[in-house]
C-alpha cells in the first residue's frame, strides 16, 4: 500500500502536501482494497487543481479531478468525489450476490 503525492506547475508548501497524503492515507484505511493512490496538485494562475488517481486489486481504477481556487478546496472536493465512487463500488460489490438470492426466491414462488 503506498501514497504519492505529485506537485506540477507550483511551489506548493509542505502543509499542503501533508494534508493530501493525510486524506489519501484515510482512503487506505476505510477502503482496505486500495492498493495505491497517486495525488497530483497542479497550480495554473489562478485555479488550483488537484486529481486523485486510486488502484485497488480485481483491477479496480477509479479517478477524479477538481478546480477550485483553494488547494484544500479543491482536495476535499476531490476526496468526496473519489470516496463516494469507492463506496458505490464497494456496495455493489457486496450488495450483487444477495441480491441475486433474493431475486431466485421470488422467481421460485
Amino acid at each position: 500500500m503506498s501514497v504519492e503525492v505529485t506537485v506540477r506547475h507550483g511551489d506548493n508548501k509542505d502543509a499542503v502536501q501533508r494534508y493530501a497524503r493525510e486524506r489519501a492515507e484515510a482512503l487506505m484505511e476505510e477502503f482496505p482494497r486500495v492498493e495505491h493512490v497517486h495525488v497530483i496538485l497542479d497550480e495554473q494562475k489562478l485555479a488550483k487543481e488537484c486529481e486523485f488517481v486510486v488502484q485497488g486489486k480485481n483491477h479496480i481504477r477509479i479517478g477524479t479531478k477538481e478546480h477550485s481556487e483553494v488547494m484544500r478546496t479543491a482536495i476535499d472536493e476531490a476526496y468526496s468525489k473519489v470516496e463516494a465512487q469507492l463506496r458505490r463500488l464497494r456496495d455493489k460489490m457486496q450488495d450483487h450476490k444477495p441480491a441475486m438470492k433474493m431475486h431466485e426466491k421470488i422467481k421460485g414462488q
